[in-house]
C-alpha cells in the first residue's frame, strides 16, 4: 500500500490499545470556552462508550485532543467514531457560530500500542498533556483530563509508576 506522506495511515486491523490524537483544521482554537471544551469532553466519552471503545485516558483542549482507548471486537471501528465524533461536534459549533459546512477538523494520527512501556510512557503523556501546554501546574487541576479520575480510582503505586515514565523521546504529533 502507498503511503501519501500528508495523510496518516490508518492500520486498524488488530484488535489492542491505541493513541489517537486529532487536531483543528487550521490549528484553530475552537473550543475555547469552558462550555464548549465540557462539550467536546463529553461528546468524546459518549461516543467511545457508543463504538465500545474502554477509554484509559484523554484529555481535550480547545484545538486538538489525545485519548488512549482499547478496542471494541472490531478496530477498524474508529474510523466511524471519530467521524462521528468530528460530524458530531463541528455540527454543533457550526450551527452555533451560524458557519455551516465550515471544516472544523483536519485528521487523526492513530498508534497500536504494543509494548508495555511504550504504554506507560503515553499514559503519562496524555495525562501531562495539560500541563505540556501550560495550561495547568498539574494535571489533575485540567477537567477535560482524565488525570484526576485515574489520580483518585488507581493503585497509589501504580500512579506513581506511570507517573515515572520519560515521555520526552515518544514520537506523538502535538504541534498545536
Amino acid at each position: 500500500m502507498a503511503h501519501w506522506p500528508h495523510a496518516p495511515l490508518h492500520l486498524l486491523r488488530e484488535r489492542g490499545v491505541y493513541m489517537v490524537t486529532a487536531g483543528t483544521y487550521l490549528k484553530e482554537h475552537y473550543f475555547q470556552t469552558e462550555e464548549r471544551l465540557k462539550y467536546l469532553h463529553d461528546t468524546l466519552l459518549m461516543t467511545c462508550g457508543e463504538f465500545g471503545w474502554n477509554l484509559h485516558a484523554r484529555a481535550v483542549f480547545s484545538n486538538h485532543y489525545h485519548f488512549i482507548a482499547e478496542s471494541s471486537t472490531d478496530p477498524s471501528s474508529l474510523r466511524s467514531l471519530i467521524a462521528k465524533f468530528h460530524q458530531s461536534t463541528a455540527t454543533k459549533l457550526n450551527n452555533q457560530d451560524g458557519t455551516p459546512k465550515r471544516k472544523r477538523w483536519h485528521q487523526f494520527w492513530d498508534t497500536r500500542i504494543t509494548i508495555q512501556t511504550s504504554y506507560l510512557a503515553r499514559l503519562n503523556y496524555v495525562h501531562q498533556n495539560p500541563v505540556k501546554h501550560g495550561l495547568v501546574s498539574e494535571a489533575s487541576a485540567y477537567p477535560w483530563c482524565s488525570a484526576a479520575q485515574f489520580e483518585k480510582e488507581a493503585n497509589r503505586s501504580f500512579v506513581k509508576s506511570v507517573y515515572s515514565f520519560d515521555f520526552s523521546r515518544l514520537s506523538v504529533f502535538d504541534e498545536f
